[in-house]
């Protein structure tokens, strides 16, 4: 009699709480974690549903499946840009990244004594491309796969994921939409372009004072995505950006888009694009004489931006995923034996990569060889709640879409120096470092 009043109170507990907070890490806060002055419609009255705060369960078969008897190697797959695109450099430390956790859990006696085997496949950036490398990874036998950067790419690949039933680790894409799909075969452990555009409106309009901000961005997606994230965001604290010009990917000479923002008189400019471009806008503003504060999207946290800027990156304010010089024993460990392996400093990708990789061994190591159940482990948010990587703590919500604080960059003498993202509860003075509550 005592066991069926527990099961009964049991019962009706699990229908007073959401299922949000019955699974792993979820509080009580808004989707995307987004502050409740920049939710839409906040002020005004609360929707009848929301959406992606509970995740999409996944009720096919499967789990029943038993691993083959005769494997000599366990393959992961890889998608990222290795040639034809923009971004090699980073798909190349993103490989790096994932390889060098490979390596590490293979000296380990790989899963019961198998090797890792990873399957690198380049996505080209182009249209179509990824579905066909994905069922090219199917082919070979891959339990999971981690990809990608590029915003078409990731789109494409998960929807072919889900048709095969491979799952997909996103390590670099932050594409604040990519889990917004509601494909249950998917995660996200780099933070996406929406916790930035919270935090640069926060920095520019609340803690530096800005009103009047001029926006240039990347003419394809990772522009157009990530800005419309920040115009949104801009226009619900009182100041939508004054002007939006637009660059392509190689375009070196941007003299009319700056002729265009001189016009309109700003009191801030922000840059969204890759570090080349934006280092070379930088140049070319300072030489027309706008000495307005500047500041960029996470992608100029690179080496590149700093040696093609020079003295002129002094005070250049953007985000950044996690903080690479942050006194981590784990992230100092993996960021020598990558030195070392490869010969150069790991990137954001790199990082996120390796923390992408070593999750999906653990899950192969506690699930076993079947693709659904490695699933099921990496769509529990428990499995994540004491899970610290090389990048901080990663807090999947009910997207399955890392939403953990990122961090502020700024340029002092030549280097980035990293700070916590502020919160726009504080109240500043205009040029404060500080804020107080």
């Amino acid at each position: 009699m005592k066991t069926k009043q527990l099961l009964i109170a049991a019962f009706l507990i699990a229908l007073l709480v959401p299922a949000s907070q019955l699974n792993g890490q979820d509080q009580k806060q808004n989707y995307g974690k987004a502050p409740d002055e920049l939710f839409p419609y906040q002020k005004y009255a609360k929707a009848y549903k929301y959406h992606f705060l509970d995740p999409i369960q996944f009720y096919g078969a499967g789990r029943e499946l038993r691993a083959p008897s005769d494997l000599k190697e366990v393959r992961i797959g890889f998608l990222g840009p290795l040639s034809g695109s923009v971004l090699v450099p980073q798909g190349k430390q993103m490989l790096q990244g994932a390889t060098l956790a490979m390596e590490e859990a293979n000296k380990k006696g790989g899963y019961k004594g198998l090797p890792f085997v990873i399957m690198p496949h380049s996505d080209a950036g182009l249209w179509g491309a990824a579905a066909n490398e994905v069922v090219k990874m199917d082919d070979e036998k891959v339990w999971i796969f981690l990809g990608s950067i590029d915003d078409i790419v990731s789109h494409v690949a998960l929807r072919a994921a889900l048709k095969l039933e491979i799952f997909m680790v996103n390590v670099g894409d932050p594409d604040p939409t990519f889990t917004e799909t509601n494909i249950p075969w998917l995660n996200r452990v780099i933070p996406d372009d929406r916790q930035s555009g919270y935090q640069l409106v926060t920095r520019i309009y609340k803690k530096d004072g800005h009103s009047r901000v001029a926006v240039i961005r990347a003419n394809n997606r990772y522009g157009r995505v990530g800005i419309k994230i920040f115009s949104e965001n801009a226009t619900r604290v009182g100041h939508p950006m004054i002007i939006e010009e637009r660059f392509n990917d190689g375009e070196t000479n941007f003299k009319t888009q700056i002729e265009r923002i001189i016009v309109t008189n700003p009191d801030g400019i922000l840059i969204w694009g890759n570090a080349k471009e934006s280092a070379l806008i930088l140049k070319q503003m300072r030489a027309m004489g706008l000495k307005q504060p500047v500041y960029c999207s996470d992608r100029s946290v690179n080496p590149e931006f700093l040696s093609i800027a020079g003295t002129l990156a002094e005070g250049v304010v953007t985000t950044c995923q996690y903080n690479p010089t942050a006194d981590i024993s784990k992230l100092k460990a993996f960021q020598a034996n990558y030195l070392k392996r490869f010969g150069q400093e790991p990137d954001v990708f790199a990082a996120h990569a390796y923390d992408g990789m070593c999750i999906v061994i653990d899950a192969i190591r506690k699930a076993g060889l079947n693709r659904v159940l490695i699933r099921d482990v990496l769509t529990d948010r428990k499995t994540f709640q004491n899970y610290n990587g090389v990048t901080g703590k990663i807090t999947l919500d009910g997207s399955w879409n890392n939403i953990r604080d990122i961090f502020m960059a700024e340029v002092h003498n030549g280097k980035f120096v990293f700070s916590p993202a502020p919160h726009l509860d504080q109240k500043y003075k205009r040029g404060s470092e500080t804020g107080t509550y």
